[in-house]
């Protein structure tokens, strides 16, 4: 994990790939009856983990801003908001506490992520949709993104091993 970092090319092509992954996995999602579960919150908890909250912010809001701008666009602005919070958040979370319990810290930044997407989306959606009622049907599919997202993320992260290449590949840059 890097906090405080000078923008290189490697570290701009890595936010590159990860919002690439983020506008590629909004286009389709899992069908679970009565909805879809939608992959990209687990390369935003990923990348969120991984890097700076700058970086966070153009996976995460603005990547999944484009995303729904090209495939849905009605609650591209919910998702720009929403989205780019809850990555900010993380990357704060999981780079300025616990600095010596990184996997703790990473935990406890995508869980409070989950959070402010269920949240985010659920407001955003009543206001988009203008109804209430839509927005609390919604709720449980909305939890349940959340929460696969954040495991995902860090499983991807510290099972998969992504964070050892990033390392690798963020220190060969440098």
């Amino acid at each position: 994990m890097t906090g405080k970092s000078k923008i290189t090319p490697i570290r701009i092509t890595i936010t590159a790939v990860f919002m690439a992954l983020n506008i590629a996995l909004s286009s389709f999602g899992i069908p679970v009856p009565g909805g879809h579960l939608y992959l990209c919150d687990a390369v935003i908890c990923l990348a969120s983990i991984l890097l700076g909250p700058l970086e966070a912010f153009v996976v995460g809001g603005v990547g999944s801003f484009i995303g729904d701008m090209i495939f849905y666009p009605l609650p591209m602005f919910v998702s720009l908001v929403t989205h780019g919070l809850q990555a900010v958040v993380i990357s704060l979370i999981a780079h300025h506490t616990l600095k010596h319990h990184p996997k703790l810290a990473a935990g406890i930044g995508v869980t409070v992520g989950a959070v402010i997407m269920v949240v985010g989306y659920t407001l955003g959606k009543i206001y988009v949709y203008s109804t209430f009622e839509y927005a609390m049907i919604k709720l449980p599919y909305e939890i349940a993104q959340g929460a696969l997202g954040a495991v995902l993320g860090m499983i991807l992260c510290y099972r998969a091993g992504v964070n050892k290449l990033y390392n690798r590949f963020i220190s060969q840059g440098e």
